[in-house]
Formats: C-alpha cells, sequence, structure tokens
C-alpha cells in the first residue's frame, strides 16, 4: 500500500529548513558502529534562537490511528508521511507532538528525511489490533527503515521498533528528528538533555516529554526551529550536527535531534520509546520502564487487549466476511472509533484526531481545537455504530458523557466541547438536543435517573422546535428536514421512555407534538415551485418555513446568497432512516432524484455527494488549503447515508456498492476522510475521489461504514428506532387510548397520484391524549389500497369528534364534495366502532378538475368471479395532477362493482383534453378484446366542456385469456 503523496504536508511544514544558509562549526560525526547501549555523548551549552520561527500543526491526511485499551496508558497517536505525527496526552483534545522521523545522512553528499525523501507503506501486522507497521525506503535505493507502533498498555509511551537498512555501499548515519508541541502548544515548550539518562526531554506547563532509545544516544541537541541551533536543519545543510547544545530553555518553537548507533552496513534493530508524564523526571522514569519491559512483550499485551474487545462483538456481519478489503475496513473503522474514547471523560469521542488543513492552522499558542472536540451528533453517529456491532458498554458510556458535560440544565446541549464540558462554539443545533434521547431509547436506558436527563431535552424540544438556530451542517437557521426528523424522532423515543416512568401527560405531549410536527415538514421544507427537476423537493433549509416564498439564505465559507429553492442536501434522508417517512413515499423519490442530479459525483470508486449546492468548505480549486472559503468537495459519510436509505427501500445490492465507493474511498491505511478531492487528479497533488486535507479520518465516516455494513446483513436499518416508524407512519404510538375507533375512507381515483398521505383533522383535544385541534396534519391514515385509507382513532374515553379529510397534511387540499364545493365538519362517536366515511374530491391544484365523467362498463358473463376490473390509460392528459409514470399501469385503476357484470368508476378531467383507455382484469395478459379475440384499439373520451358531467357506457366482448380468447 504504497502513499504516493508523500510529498504534500511535510515539505510544505519544513520547507524552509532546506532553504536556511546555517555556517558549518566544523564537526562532523563519524561513522558509528557500536549496537550496545552508548554511553550518552552531552551537548553543552544554551540554544540561541528563541523562539523559533512559527508553529503550525499537520495537514490532516493521516493513515493510522491508535492507543492501547489498558486505562492506565493515555497517550493516542497518529501516524502520516512515513512518520509518527500527533500523539495526545494526557487526553484525546490534547495534542503534544507535531512528529517524530528519522533523518538519514551519509555524512558528506545528502541528507534525506523519512516524510520527504521516501516513499512510504503503511500496514496492520495483526488485522485485530491496531499494530501499525510503516515502511519507509529511500528514493535513492539506500536505505529502508521498518517501524512498527505500540503503546505500554501499562503507561504513556508510544514505542517504535524500528529495523534500519543500510542498502549503499558506504556507512550512514541515523538521527531521530522529534518535534514537541507539549500541551496543544507549539510555542511555549522548553526542553534537552537529561544529564543521567542522556535522554531527551521536554516540557510545556503540566506536560512532559522524553525520547529515550534502547541503544542510547551518541549525540543529542534541542534548539529553536528555524534558527542556528536547529539540529535538523544543520543536517540538511552540512550533512552533520555543526553545533549541539544541552538545553533551550525559553520558551518557544523547539526542536530535539539525537543520533542512534546503527552498524555500518546490513541492518540495525532497536526500539525508540516516548513518553509523557506530568514531569520529566517522570516521563523518563516511565520510556526506561517500557524499554526495560520489552518491545516483544509490550506488542503481545497491546494486542491482547484488542483481541479481547474484538471478542466481545457480535461476529463481523455477511457484508464483509471474507471479502478483503471490505472486511478489513470494518475492523479498523471499529478499532479506531474504539480508540477514539478518552480514559480520563469515560465514554468522551472527540469528532477526528485531527486539524483540517492544519498546516494552515497556527500552534503559537495553547487552545487549538480543529476536530479534536466533542460534538454530540458524532458522539452519536459512533455510538451508534458500535451499538449496532455489540459494545452496548461505550455506546452507554457515550450517552452518560453527553447527559454529564453535553447536556445544560436547560435542556440544552452545547454546539460542541473540550472533554470537560468547556464551550468550544457558542451556537445551538436541534438534532443534537434530539440525537441523545434517540440513542437511549435505542439502548433501552430508561431508569429514573436517564428519565431525568431526557424530560429536560424534551421539554427543550417541545418549547423549542421545530425551527433550529443551526443545521447538521453548523450554519443556517431555519427549518431544515434533516434536524425535524431528529426532533420528531426524539419526541417519540421520549413518549416512550416517559410512558416507561409514569409520566403519562408528559407522554403525550411530546406524542401530539412529534406527530404534529410530522404533519408539517412538507409544508415547511418541502417546495412545490423550485427550479429542479418537477420542482417538487425538500430544500436543505427554509429560514421562514414558507418553501415556496424563495427567500434569501446566506451560505458560508463564501458561498454567496441564494434563493433557498436553489439549495438541496442528501440530509433530508434522514427522514427515512429515522422512521418519519416511507423510502418509497413520493416526496422522497422526487427529492433523490434532484439531489442526485445536482449533487453526485461519480468518482472511479462510485458516487459520492456534495453536502449542498454552492458550498465552499473546502480547498481552493487549486488545491490550496482552506482558510475560510474554497471549493467544497464529496463527503463519502454521504455514500453511506445513501447506502442506508437503499437498506430501507429493499435494496441491497445497491447499498452493497455503495458499501464498496466507502471502501474505495478510503486512503492506503483504512482512513475514510471527511471529504474527497472532487477536482481533476494532480491539482494540488490530489487524486480525485481519494482523500483531500478536510479530515483523514472522520470517525463519524468510519462508524457509519460499519453501521452500513451491519445495516446490509441484518436487511433492516438497525438503528432506525422501531417506535417511531410504528407510531408516525402506521399510527401505533407509545400513547394510545383505551376506546378505539375504526375510521375507514374512500378517497377519490387520483389521490395516489398526488403521492400524499390522507390525514383525518379535527378537535383531536376531545380524545384526551394531548393532541392538537384542528391541525391539517393531525391523524396520518394508512393506505389499503388506490381508494381506501383507514385509521383507529384512540381516545381516553367515550367522546364525540368534529372532523374532515385532508390529503398531505394541508388546508389547500381539504375535501371537497362532488360539485368540488366545500362540506361542513364530520361528526363521529368515538365510542369502539367502525366509521365508514367517502370523500367526493380533493380540494387544491390539480385535484378537483373543471369536468366529470362516469366510465360505466359491462363485461362478460366470462369474467372471472374474483376479478377485480380496471381503467388503464393515459391518466396525464386529464389536467388533476397525476404524473405520466401513472399512464397505462394495467392494475392501476379499481373500478367499483354495481351489480352482475357492471362495474363503474369516476374520473375528473380539464377541456380540452382527450382520454384513451383501455380495461383490463389487472394484467395486460387480460386485457379486453374483441369478440374474435383479436386486438382492440385504444377507447376515447373528450372533456370538451368547463364544469360539465360526462357519461360513457361501454362493453368489454371478451377478456385475453378466459372465455375462450
Amino acid at each position: 500500500m504504497i502513499f504516493t503523496r508523500w510529498w504534500h504536508s511535510r515539505i510544505i511544514t519544513r520547507r524552509w529548513r532546506g532553504a536556511a544558509a546555517l555556517a558549518a562549526a566544523g564537526v562532523t560525526a563519524a561513522a558509528l558502529t557500536a549496537l550496545a547501549p552508548a554511553a550518552p555523548a552531552l551537548a553543552a551549552g544554551v540554544a540561541p534562537g528563541a523562539p523559533g520561527a512559527n508553529a503550525t500543526w499537520n495537514e490532516s491526511n493521516l493513515q493510522g490511528f491508535a492507543d492501547s485499551l489498558g486505562s492506565a496508558s493515555k497517550v493516542w497517536y497518529s501516524l502520516g508521511d512515513g512518520e509518527l505525527e500527533n500523539v495526545f496526552y494526557p487526553q484525546t483534545d490534547t495534542p503534544s507532538t507535531f512528529g517524530l522521523q528519522y533523518i538519514v545522512t551519509d555524512g558528506s553528499t545528502f541528507t534525506d528525511t523519512e516524510t520527504a525523501n521516501t516513499t512510504h507503506t503503511i500496514s496492520l501486522v495483526d488485522p485485530t489490533s491496531l499494530v501499525w507497521q510503516q515502511v519507509n525506503t529511500a528514493t535513492n535505493g539506500d536505505f529502508t527503515i521498518t517501524k512498527t507502533y505500540v503503546a505500554d498498555p501499562s503507561r504513556s509511551v508510544v514505542l517504535i521498533q524500528t529495523t534500519f537498512d543500510n542498502l549503499s555501499s558506504s556507512p550512514l548515519q541515523l538521527y531521530a528528528d522529534y518535534l514537541p508541541q507539549l500541551n496543544n502548544d507549539g510555542m511555549g515548550n522548553t526542553g534537552g538533555t537529561d544529564t543521567t539518562s542522556g535522554d531527551l526531554e521536554s516540557s510545556n506547563g503540566s506536560v512532559s516529554s522524553a525520547l529515550a532509545a534502547s541503544t542510547g544516544f551518541t549525540q543529542t541537541t534541542s534548539g529553536y526551529v528555524g534558527s542556528s541551533s536547529d539540529g535538523s536543519a544543520q543536517l540538511t545543510s552540512s550533512h552533520a550536527l555543526t553545533a549541539t547544545y544541552t538545553s533551550a530553555s525559553t520558551a518557544g518553537h523547539i526542536v530535539q535531534v539525537a543520533q542512534i548507533p546503527v552498524a555500518a552496513s546490513g541492518s540495525t534493530t532497536f526500539t525508540l520509546a516516548l513518553g509523557f508524564d506530568s514531569s520529566q523526571s517522570a516521563a523518563i522514569s516511565d520510556a526506561a520502564a517500557s524499554l526495560a519491559a520489552g518491545f516483544a512483550s509490550l506488542e503481545s499485551s497491546f494486542e491482547s487487549g484488542w483481541h479481547s474487545w474484538i471478542g466481545g462483538l457480535n461476529a463481523p456481519p455477511a457484508s464483509v466476511t471474507g471479502a478483503g478489503k471490505l472486511e478489513e475496513q470494518y475492523y479498523v473503522s471499529l478499532m479506531e472509533v474504539k480508540a477514539d474514547e478518552d480514559k480520563t471523560y469515560t465514554g468522551a469521542f472527540v469528532a477526528a484526531p485531527n486539524d483540517p488543513w492544519g498546516t494552515s492552522v497556527s500552534a503559537n499558542s495553547a487552545g487549538d481545537h480543529g476536530y479534536h472536540v466533542v460534538w454530540t451528533r458524532d458522539e452519536y453517529e459512533m455510538a451508534s455504530a458500535l451499538l449496532a456491532a455489540g459494545d452496548s458498554a461505550d455506546a452507554n458510556a457515550a450517552l452518560q458523557y453527553i447527559f454529564n458535560y453535553e447536556e445544560e440544565s436547560s435542556g440544552a446541549v452545547k454546539q460542541n466541547t473540550f472533554l470537560n464540558g468547556n464551550a468550544v462554539f457558542g451556537s445551538l443545533q436541534m438534532d443534537e438536543v434530539a440525537d441523545p434521547i434517540i440513542l437511549a431509547y435505542q439502548l433501552g436506558a430508561t431508569n429514573s435517573a436517564d428519565w431525568g436527563h431526557i424530560e429536560e431535552l424534551a421539554n427543550y424540544l417541545v418549547a423549542n422546535g421545530p425551527y433550529t438556530p443551526q443545521e447538521r451542517w453548523e450554519e443556517n437557521s431555519g427549518y431544515s428536514p434533516a434536524t425535524m426528523a431528529a426532533e420528531i424522532a426524539g419526541l417519540i423515543c421520549a413518549a416512550s421512555i416517559a410512558e416507561a416512568n409514569g409520566a403519562t401527560s408528559l407522554a403525550a405531549s411530546y406524542q401530539s407534538t412529534a406527530l404534529s410536527w410530522a404533519s408539517e415538514v412538507d409544508s415547511l421544507t418541502y417546495t412545490t415551485t423550485g427550479p429542479y427537476g418537477n420542482g417538487d423537493y425538500f430544500l436543505r433549509i427554509t429560514p421562514d418555513g414558507s418553501p415556496n416564498s424563495g427567500a434569501s439564505i446566506s451560505i458560508a465559507n463564501g458561498g454567496g446568497s441564494h434563493d433557498d429553492r436553489t439549495v438541496v442536501d442528501p440530509s433530508f434522508l434522514e427522514l427515512v432512516r429515522l422512521g418519519i417517512k416511507s423510502p418509497a413515499a413520493t416526496d422522497i423519490t422526487n427529492t433523490l432524484s434532484v439531489v442526485d442530479s445536482e449533487l453526485e459525483v461519480t468518482t472511479p470508486e462510485g458516487p459520492v455527494w456534495h453536502r449542498y449546492n454552492f458550498d465552499g468548505y473546502g480547498e481552493t480549486a487549486s488545491g490550496g488549503d482552506y482558510t475560510g472559503s474554497g471549493v467544497g468537495n464529496p463527503w463519502p459519510v454521504l455514500t453511506g447515508e445513501r447506502g442506508e436509505y437503499d437498506v430501507a427501500d429493499g435494496n441491497l445490492t445497491g447499498a452493497q456498492s455503495l458499501l464498496a465507493t466507502m471502501a474505495g474511498a478510503a486512503n492506503s491505511g483504512y482512513q475514510i476522510s471527511e471529504q474527497v478531492w472532487g477536482g481533476s487528479t494532480g491539482t494540488g497533488g490530489f487524486t480525485f475521489g481519494q482523500p483531500d486535507n478536510s479530515s483523514t479520518p472522520l470517525m463519524w465516516a468510519m462508524a457509519q461504514y460499519a453501521r452500513l455494513a451491519i445495516d446490509i446483513s441484518a436487511g433492516k436499518d438497525v438503528d432506525t428506532p422501531a417506535v417511531v416508524t410504528q407510531c408516525v407512519q402506521q399510527g401505533s404510538c407509545p400513547v394510545s387510548g383505551s376506546v378505539k375507533e375504526t375510521v375507514n375512507v374512500t378517497v377519490p381515483v387520483n389521490t395516489d397520484a398526488s403521492g400524499d398521505t390522507v390525514y383525518l383533522a379535527g378537535n383531536l383535544s376531545a380524545l384526551g391524549l394531548g393532541q392538537s385541534d384542528w391541525a391539517a396534519g393531525g391523524v396520518p391514515m394508512t393506505r389499503v389500497s388506490a381508494d381506501e385509507w383507514t385509521a383507529t382513532i384512540e381516545a381516553a374515553a367515550d367522546a364525540t369528534l368534529s372532523y374532515k379529510y385532508d390529503l398531505g397534511g394541508s388546508w389547500s387540499n381539504v375535501e371537497k364534495n362532488a360539485d368540488c364545493a366545500d362540506i361542513s365538519n364530520r361528526s363521529m362517536s368515538v365510542n369502539g366502532g367502525t366509521v365508514n366515511d367517502t370523500v367526493a374530491n380533493w380540494g387544491g391544484p390539480g385535484a378537483c378538475g373543471d369536468s366529470t365523467a362516469v366510465i360505466n362498463v359491462t363485461v362478460p358473463a366470462s369474467t372471472p368471479s374474483g376479478d377485480t376490473v380496471y381503467l388503464s390509460g393515459n391518466y396525464d392528459v386529464l389536467g388533476t395532477g397525476i404524473p405520466a409514470s401513472d399512464d397505462w399501469i394495467a392494475a392501476d385503476y379499481p373500478m367499483t362493482k354495481t351489480g352482475t357484470g357492471t362495474w363503474t368508476l369516476t374520473i375528473t378531467g380539464v377541456p380540452v383534453a382527450t382520454f384513451q383507455y383501455k380495461f383490463t382484469l389487472g394484467s395486460w395478459a387480460t386485457a379486453e378484446e374483441t369478440s374474435s379475440c383479436g386486438d382492440l384499439a385504444n377507447r376515447t373520451f373528450a372533456f370538451s366542456t368547463a364544469d360539465a358531467s360526462y357519461t360513457a357506457t361501454d362493453t368489454v366482448a371478451a377478456w385475453a385469456g378466459s372465455g375462450g380468447c
């Protein structure tokens, strides 16, 4: 797995070093051949040049991330560009290094660094533990360096077993090049050589590090980056340490270099130990203890910890088992999500162990956050993946962390925080208020302590939703279909948990609010006047809750201001994942086609989607770092979400293909990024469809991959709360009454064409279950057939209900009489019986046609007694909203039997419309024929006059496939 973009980040970061013209002091290191631990060769003096050049963080294109599962080991480390990059200590929001690499020189003609002058491969030594191995091969062919990484399970020490192979004909010298940026600060570090051990030591406030080698060091120096005391710059310019220093005692941006004794030819194997603690002496002691324990022993303990955790999970899903890279990606994804958990703040998972576009991020002071802070939404996504894989303990730890550090006493949830709960950004996103409730429901967390937190969260949703100060992309306020999906699901889950805790009135409030919002999703976020497709689709967000108004929204990151109808977003699929809508709902499928047309990018690995139109969060078009504006690239996590839609829709083959796309979009270390490069290969050094410099990995994306793999094998989205689907789509809710009335309604034949749900609206408060009066989306009904819908009305006791029917939860589509006039409210007694109603017409565009036609037909006596007669034709010409996709479907519109051998159907149309039609028994194999069993030309009927009523009387002579034909 050769990583071919080795030059992109580290050369940018350190390029000024090779340009520094430093005078040699005439000291050249001789070739060293000793393999036993050498006596320390101490430097002398205090380094000049403080504070050194400006410090930044790394580009985030990591290729490996790991920690030990030992609770005493509080180091997490990332690998990239052939080196050890960021070590986090003492917790996952605190990076404490920039990098540790080797420098090789022959002492006279060349000096090579691993990051700049080698090609890199990375692999796992063991597929079920995070033992990473890097192999760096010199571009000049003179050497290879093989490095295997583990963390000591008992100490905060990273160990690097190194084999240096000298492939040249001359002795070579090897140096460790270490850049401490302790305590999340690149400019506040001091360091030097310990006079007793010869180790390199450094400190910044309460964090110290020690670098030691099993061989000892033969030379050491500490200096300031970019100055004359910079040891790595000396090696670059003079192929030797020309001036060495015992200490860099003034706080600044320091660099530490140590020579390691290696054989004059052949191989040398040794171990580096990089230890961290609260003091230099403790860090030195830790490093020494780890070296004394031996790499082999600690590697075995490290692996055992991971094997034990993997052994406690469910078996890997069939979607990846035996599938090579798909299975490897599954294990790495889950292990790195687990590794992302902090050990001081158990259950805290940061979004990613990196800084997107890090070389443009200053490290001159402490407090940088990058993505190594907690977002509740990302925490929920990771916890749900762990739960799906069988790790309920860590998922529950995540829930408890959210309750204790993210949730405020008001029930609000902080946008994001450092691990200690201190806020980073200051806004609020309502989906993050709902997510922990959904997670609690999935975990079965219904005890009284959990209920106390859930009650606060749910009360906040009821009081402040469905409007959100920000949607999940953290930029705009208003009404978002994705946010509303979370809010509705959260409240239905809260109603279930409230019922379990005896809080019946709160349960009813949560449920009625959720159902009201579910009925309003389309009216608040679904445009019917958009410029894309057929004009009907969900928007990313509406600032005013009026999706047809054309309100202007400002796109962050330099995206400009636009009519909100021109901005779509795949996030609307949360309505399906969370159980609010069926995957086959017309509003969902309409939006899918628009999103695919506007946002889908076909990469070499498969389809990946942009977040939304005009997105500016990404590199510049030429590949430069994002610094406030740019061009947003496609996000692999959206491919995973589309895969979950396919699972819900029953398209497991499509979902499996998208799983492979996600794996293909990962880099050579199985890291799935926030974004992949959407421009041409070669631009900015990037490859089309492969990770850019945003965030690699993004733990949300890693979790999404694992969860999709599990969903495919389960044949369903395992994180869809069943209670939400049952309540919102099927009418079986957590809060139910003791009196149940069955309501059946016969609806116009063109009802299906709208793709909308039939609702019963009325003075629902009379039912005694806390529901709102006369909300257009009051009670969703269930489709039985093209012209039959049903619902169960529940009441706390016998009640009288005033009501009407409407289509799509809109009063514009309320029922009308046969003449398209308004009707009075209906009334029913809810007392345990059954009500049967008929709707003559729907109001609204395309519902009440200008004219009606009654089609009567007499069929032959040979018609099978159990068959239904259907009327098939070109319905789209009628002008009533029936789409062309409904034309000429053999079993689309059933007729009503009126007697022996007679059937009827009423249709509406506008002048001048000529309707062509035929009769069938439900398939074209049983369509009407002539009396001699021949083909029959289409029948026609013309609507030529407005506000007229017509009658057609037809006779079927014979049916294909029966009666002798």
